[in-house]
């Protein structure tokens, strides 16, 4: 594949296009006319299974169209984003008893439920889907995401431990395995909510998430963030310990989630401060860079042991994106120039390696050698929201994002 020329990554013009180029790869065949959008895409753009919906591709979908609506102003984005709130309230939702589902087959119109487990981690998705059709103007959307925030609050929220549980089945029953990443993404969540509305509730519950998973939580792990844990909150350190293929609870520290929750402390200081979010960014995304950086190959680790091993070499598009956007951040507010290299080296590495320059988007997954072994280009859950929304990032933290919407 031929690699264009290396372009200036720090340039404005160059992170809307590049935010728009990416979208191009979803524009004419992301929507399907029966309702939503398809979820699986191979590498070309084909969809291979134009009936499977997941709860988080059908969240993150309506994002994206909002950021590329507040990019443009272009109404097909909108209609977009509006085509795909109402596929969540009509196939998703269970209006009795106000959980989405998890997975469904869509068909000749209707939906069938596939999982119907509650997961706090799609609701989380579900109120930044709102929180964003809000903003773009869909004013109904207020209400729902109220609607999500009490639902999250009677069923999920653990005030003992100031933290959201993680799963119940369909009558709501919680289970026992509890989640930081769960936590992460209310944050995100949270921060857009009280940026969407103003309400004073969301920034309150995004710190207080924030504290207990990036301070208390961490501190049971000599200040990393682990990423699983039992019923009282204690750390379970064999959680999926042997099981690669869980994409949304991996074992082993994510230096993903490390640089992901430094970009949140640092959103989050900008409407909320404290004197403790800059320093605990800082911590986490030098310890995600120093342990999980690739010499040899480039790219960040998926993930790594306690004993600060590598334990699973694959390069993950959204680790890449996550870190990039972070050490802009950084970069930005501190003005340290090493936070600016990092910026480059990473956004080099993913231009070479993770940019599908031919046929569009960016790849998902590569092996520690940065060669693709699969054909999926988006399969469930990716939609490439990481990579859009790191571009998205970076340009509001230079004060570059002036919406159109």
């Amino acid at each position: 594949m031929p690699i264009p020329p290396r372009p200036d990554f720090q340039s404005p013009a160059f992170l809307r296009q590049h935010i728009r180029w990416v979208m191009d790869f979803y524009n004419g065949r992301a929507i399907d006319p029966s309702g939503g959008m398809y979820h699986f895409y191979l590498d070309d753009g084909t969809v291979y299974d134009a009936r499977t919906r997941h709860l988080v591709s059908a969240t993150r979908f309506v994002v994206t169209h909002s950021w590329l609506y507040q990019l443009t102003g272009e109404a097909r984005y909108l209609e977009g984003l509006r085509h795909g709130v109402q596929f969540l309230r009509t196939a998703f939702l269970d209006p009795a008893s106000g959980g989405y589902a998890w997975m469904i087959d869509w068909h000749e119109g209707r939906a069938t439920v596939l999982d119907n487990t509650r997961h706090c981690y799609g609701m989380a998705f579900v109120m930044l889907a709102y929180a964003h059709a809000f903003k773009c103007g869909v004013v109904e959307a207020k209400v729902w995401l109220a609607e999500a925030f009490a639902t999250a609050e009677q069923h999920f929220w653990e005030s003992a431990f100031q933290l959201y549980a993680d799963e119940a089945s369909a009558d709501w029953k919680v289970s026992s395995y509890r989640g930081q990443n769960a936590n992460m993404h209310s944050c995100e969540a949270m921060l857009y909510a009280y940026t969407a509305t103003g309400d004073a509730r969301y920034i309150e519950r995004a710190e207080a998430l924030a504290n207990s998973i990036t301070r208390r939580q961490a501190g049971l792990a000599g200040g990393f963030i682990w990423e699983h844990y039992h019923q009282d909150w204690s750390i379970d350190w064999d959680y999926n310990r042997h099981d690669k293929t869980n994409i949304f609870r991996p074992w082993g520290y994510q230096p993903g989630h490390f640089t992901e929750w430094a970009k949140l402390l640092l959103q989050l200081d900008a409407l909320h401060p404290a004197d403790w979010h800059l320093p605990r960014a800082e911590e986490l995304f030098n310890a995600a860079v120093v342990r999980a950086w690739d010499g040899s190959h480039g790219g960040l680790h998926y993930g790594f042991g306690p004993d600060d091993a590598v334990c699973d070499a694959d390069k993950y598009h959204w680790v890449q994106a996550e870190c990039f956007a972070a050490a802009a951040l950084l970069a930005t507010r501190t003005g340290k120039a090493e936070y600016w290299a990092w910026y480059e080296r990473i956004w080099g590495y993913c231009w070479q390696h993770f940019v599908d320059h031919e046929q569009g988007a960016w790849f998902r997954i590569l092996d520690s050698a940065n060669l693709n072994h699969t054909r999926d280009k988006s399969p469930a859950g990716k939609v490439d929201y990481h990579d859009i929304g790191a571009c998205f990032d970076v340009l509001r933290a230079m004060g570059q994002l002036e919406s159109k919407a």
